[in-house]
This record gives structure tokens, C-alpha cells and sequence, in this order.
């Protein structure tokens, strides 16, 4: 569903631009509760039954964008709960960042197989014929599965020459590769957050926007108004997440229009990782370790952790790109606000470590910042052009999609170590990931370098972008071309990195 705008998109957008926009007109967080009313008007509602329901959720959602938690439905709780101790500026995230609003779940049927109107009750029958437990029967002409016989084989869907069967799974339960979603006693999904790596898959895949992650929207906002000197540092899957118009020149145009003092891509600290990681390769595998896993993707990290801990010493202990840009710019200057703004849900996990929370301090995903540039009335075809971001190169920017950090990593080593070869392997997807790992765990990737990312297509699908996977990883290719440098070895920063670990 992502990049194709819905109802659900709308939404989100609205409550993301209220909350900024609430911050910016004087930070009176107790008009929050005037908030549904505003991003769901009128008398009647848009899809549920009733404009109240919509509205009790819409408020959850007004308290989630401010990192708050959702109340609890069995008492009387103010929206307004809370809210004087989040709505600062120095206020850090509080798991779980992934929540699920209970009553906007529509308890959708999990692991079942059907059969549709395209049943012709034929004569071979072959799905009664197939079926091991008899859990098939023909009802008013056709086929009918019996729920609770059925033991999910799915022989039926493949013997069907009609393929009149078909299986339903709930999106996000399909989505998620951790197999952190279950249910209540109400058929209701529930995260097991024992298990979730907030990679937000479920999120995007939720077709009745039922999962929402929190956010610090209204917190960067008062940074900014209070004084702050706030600088953005925007990953490279930026590009073209704003529309047609939004060419780098002008988003640092924006940018300073929301009030933000500067913007420095991120690409410049994936090019120290990039050198980093080479040399942790070239130093550990095979002497050390059998194989080496990139470092980059925080849900990657975290389901490595949770599932595989006797491998997680194969991860590199290279810093992510975000936390290298993060540490260079709080080196400069001492006192700023670093806000990381990029596409990933997981990032604000990452950023609420105990060894990172001095680094980063907000985490904006760039549907939060689309709402930001809506509250404060930003027309990308109606603005000038600032200054250019020209200081990550090719191989930075290329961080951005999938199978672009192993390359980095590998062409870099081939162009200061021609004599080694390198092998690599991946995997998109924190079930393929933990395929990957798997066979890791086995023996079958030594001396390998192995890149996992937990989201389908790399960064450009993360949680919290706004383009079509396809259309992100073009523009980004792209953006690659334009850079003027092609090698981490050809940046400003090539010798930066090993001082900031």
C-alpha cells in the first residue's frame, strides 16, 4: 500500500500536520483535544460506523505523533494525560514505539483457506478428493471448508483447476517476520514486543490503519521554537519522497523554512561506515570470525540479537551512518539538536540507546516531516533554490536501497586490496534475513560479507516513506549519478570516522 494514497495516507498526513502545527502556534498542547474534530469534520464518518469511533481513534493518533501512549479503554482517561511530561523537548521515546489502537483493529480472519464465487462444483472434485481430515463439503452447489477440521495444507488451493480457493492471512501478520503478531480474546492483533524489532512492516501493510508508531513531531518543533539550534541530518532515500519538485537544492530550502538551522546528508557518515566496515572485514574475516554482517539497519541488528545471539558478534561494531553524521555534527557544534529524518520506524529504536540518545536527539520519518511542511504552508514549486548537498558520494547515497551497503563495501575493498576477493550475500525481508542467518549459523557464508535489511527493497521501503519501493530505488539511482564523488575513499570525511567511534 505504500505510495498509493488512501484514506489511510490522508490521515495520517493530517494528524502529523496538526501536531506540528499546534507546536508551532504557541505549543498549547490542551488544544490537542479539538484535534479529531479537525482531522475528521463534518457529521458523518468516512468508512466506520460511527464519526465518534473515528474520532476516539483519530485522538490516539494525535497522542501517538506525540510519543505518548494509547489510553487504556476501560477507564475514563483525559487525551490530555501525560502530555506535560512528553510535550517537552528533551523527551526521549518510550517503548513499544509500534502500538496497534485496539478498537480501529477489524480482527481480520488469520490462516484460512476459502473458497469464492468462482467454485463451478465441478464434477472431479478434486479439493474433497485432496483433502486429508474430509474438511471439505458441497453447500447449496458449492464447496465449503470446514474451519475447524481444516489443518491449512492448502492441497485444495493447488488441486483447484479453477483456483476457486483461496488462503487469507491478515496483512500484518503476513508482513511481519519476527511472528510478533497475535490476538486477544476479541480476535483483536496484539505485538508481542518480546519479539518486535519495530521494523513497522506491519504498519504500512494494516489496511484499516490500525498500527501507528509513536513520533516526535511536536517535541522538534519546540526545539526549534525555544531557541535551539537544530540541524537535520536526512538519510539518502530522501530523494523525490516530496514530489516532483523537491530537488535536493530545494528541500534545504524548506528545511530552513521550518525553522531548522542546516541540513547535512547522511550519505557523508554511510561513507565513513563504508571505510569502517572494509576494515573490519578486512581485518576479522576469516581470522577472526567466520563472516562479517553489515551494520546499517537497526531492525537487521536487533532480530540478529533477539533470534541469533551466539552470531551476533558477526555484526561489524561500525556505528550506523546516522549515528557517524550525528557524532560529526555534534563535534562542530557542541551544543546543537540533531534531528535524523529518514524513512525508517526502526531508526527511532536505535536512537533511544543508551549510547546513542547523546547523538540523536528526535527521530522524523519523512511522512512526519511531509506534515511539518504542510503545517507551515511549503509549496516545493513555489520556493528558491538553496544550497546544494554535495558532499556524500555514490557509494553513501547508494545506501538507500537494497544490496547497496555490501557493494559499497565490497567495491572498496577491491579498489585498496585488488588481490582479495570478496564475497557477498543478502536478503530483504526479516524472514529472508533470518534464512540468511540460518545458513550463516550452519557454515554455509564463511568469509562472507552479509547485508540484511529488514524492509523489502532496502531503506526506500521503510516505514515512513512516501513513494512506490520502484519509483524510490529509481529516483535514488539517480541521485547516485549526480554525485560528484563516486568512492568513500574521494570523501572529505575518508579519515573522520575512526575518530568518532
Amino acid at each position: 500500500m505504500r505510495g498509493i494514497p488512501s484514506l489511510i495516507t490522508d490521515i495520517r498526513k493530517r494528524t502529523f500536520t496538526e501536531v506540528a502545527r499546534m507546536a508551532y502556534e504557541g505549543g498549547d498542547y490542551t488544544k490537542s483535544e479539538d484535534l479529531p474534530y479537525i482531522i475528521i469534520p463534518g457529521d458523518n464518518p468516512l468508512h466506520r460506523e460511527s464519526i465518534f469511533l473515528e474520532r476516539a481513534i483519530a485522538g490516539e493518533r494525535v497522542r501517538l505523533a506525540m510519543g505518548l501512549s494509547i489510553r487504556p479503554i476501560q477507564t475514563r482517561t483525559l487525551m490530555t494525560e501525560g502530555m506535560n511530561h512528553a510535550a517537552i523537548a528533551e523527551q526521549y521515546y518510550e517503548p513499544p514505539l509500534i502500538n496497534i489502537i485496539p478498537y480501529a483493529c477489524h480482527s481480520c480472519p488469520t490462516r484460512q483457506y476459502r473458497v469464492t464465487e468462482l467454485c463451478q462444483n465441478c464434477l472431479a472434485a478434486s479439493c474433497q478428493q485432496v483433502c486429508p481430515k474430509g474438511a471439505i463439503s458441497v453447500i447449496n452447489g458449492r464447496s465449503r471448508v470446514d474451519q475447524k477440521a481444516c489443518i491449512k495444507c492448502g492441497k485444495c488451493a493447488k488441486a483447484c483447476p479453477y483456483n476457486a480457493i483461496t488462503y487469507l492471512e491478515r496483512p500484518c501478520v503476513a508482513a511481519c517476520g519476527m511472528d510478533a503478531i497475535g490476538k486477544d480474546e476479541q480476535g483483536r492483533a496484539t505485538i508481542d514486543q518480546s519479539k518486535c524489532v519495530s521494523c513497522g512492516q506491519c504498519l504500512v501493510s494494516c489496511p484499516f490503519g490500525a498500527i501507528v508508531d509513536k513520533g516526535q513531531i511536536f517535541q522538534v518543533v519546540r526545539s526549534i521554537m525555544q531557541g535551539d539550534q537544530v540541524i537535520a541530518i536526512v538519510a539518502p532515500a530522501f530523494i523525490g519522497q516530496f514530489g516532483k519538485n523537491s530537488t535536493p537544492e530545494k528541500f534545504t530550502t524548506a528545511i530552513k523554512m521550518l525553522g531548522f538551522d542546516q541540513v547535512v546528508e547522511v550519505a557523508v557518515g554511510a561513507d565513513m561506515c563504508t571505510i569502517e566496515e572494509a576494515k573490519d572485514f578486512l581485518e576479522k574475516v576469516p581470522e577472526q570470525q567466520d563472516f562479517m554482517a553489515t551494520s546499517c539497519c537497526p531492525a537487521w541488528h536487533a532480530m540478529v540479537e533477539k533470534l541469533f545471539p551466539g552470531q551476533f558478534g558477526n555484526i561489524s561494531m561500525t556505528l550506523t551512518p546516522m549515528v557517524f553524521t550525528a557524532r560529526l555534527i555534534k563535534k562542530k557544534y557542541p551544543n546543537c539538536k540533531v534531528v535524523f529524518v529518514g524513512p525508517c520506524a526502526a531508526k527511532k529504536l536505535e536512537a533511544i540507546r543508551e549510547n546513542i540518545r547523546s547523538d540523536v536527539d528526535f527521530v522524523l520519518t519523512f511522512e512526519e516531516l511531509q506534515g511539518m511542511f504542510e503545517a507551515k504552508g511549503v509549496d516545493f514549486a513555489a520556493i528558491p533554490e538553496g544550497d546544494s548537498m554535495r558532499e556524500g558520494t555514490a557509494a553513501g547515497r547508494g545506501f538507500a536501497v537494497a544490496g547497496g551497503v555490501a557493494k559499497a563495501v565490497a567495491d572498496l575493498i577491491h579498489e585498496t586490496h585488488p588481490d582479495v576477493e570478496v564475497k557477498t550475500a543478502g536478503a530483504e525481508g526479516l524472514r529472508e534475513c533470518r534464512k540468511l542467518m540460518t545458513l550463516a549459523k550452519a557454515g554455509k557464508y564463511k568469509g562472507y560479507l552479509l547485508e540484511g535489511m529488514a524492509c523489502p527493497g532496502g531503506c526506500v521501503a521503510g516505514a515512513g516513506t512516501l513513494l512506490p519501493v520502484e519509483l524510490a530505488a529509481t529516483v535514488v539511482g539517480r541521485y547516485q549519478k549526480e554525485a560528484d564523488q563516486t568512492s568513500p575513499m574521494d570523501s572529505a570525511y575518508r579519515d573522520a570516522g575512526e575518530n568518532l567511534d
